[in-house]
């Protein structure tokens, strides 16, 4: 099964690619889509679309996870996001992907154990479980995307690809396996 995670922002949109097998799971591509402030919110919008379509072609994922915008100090800015949520969720579902939203807080538990994690702390949890080499260069919103398709995968785990129960429990019992 391939999922894509999407973080979506009104600057920049992180995406990333993860295959989920009964070996574990893996990485495929990560990236964000960086867009032009000087362009209409309008505009903005069809990129991310435009360009998450082409993303979606390429590595036809069996589903799309996208973190929701739950709060903000600026009502304006909460708009602007949730509609690049929605560009996004079009993109998927026009090509017959289904989509799920998973809030920040539950993408970060269950990368991290706590809903309250740094993007740091979530940066790093990725590389680990993903066996990401540090030489690579991933930025925060691309872990961040990566992160919401791994919550995904491990919300619907299937029963052959693994036993437990959430991230932090495999990393209790699996210390070797996490660097």
């Amino acid at each position: 099964m391939i999922v894509l995670g999407v973080d979506p922002g009104s600057r920049i949109t992180g995406y990333g690619f993860i295959e989920i097998s009964e070996h574990g799971q893996r990485f495929l591509e990560c990236g964000v889509i960086s867009l032009d402030t000087e362009k209409s919110h309008q505009l903005r919008l069809k990129t991310v679309y435009s360009e998450l379509v082409l993303l979606i072609e390429k590595h036809l994922p069996d589903s799309c996870a996208v973190e929701m915008p739950v709060y903000g100090k600026n009502p304006q800015s909460m708009l602007k996001l949730g509609r690049m949520q929605a560009a996004a969720m079009l993109a998927a579902l026009n090509l017959e992907i289904p989509v799920v939203q998973y809030t920040p807080k539950e993408v970060k538990k269950s990368v991290t154990g706590n809903g309250n994690a740094s993007k740091e702390q979530v940066q790093f949890m990725v590389r680990s479980l993903l066996a990401i080499d540090s030489q690579m260069k991933i930025g925060l919103d691309a872990s961040d995307a990566l992160a919401v398709g791994l919550c995904h995968a491990q919300r619907n785990r299937l029963p052959e690809t693994g036993k437990y129960e959430s991230w932090s429990k495999f990393v209790r019992e699996n210390p070797d396996r996490v660097a």
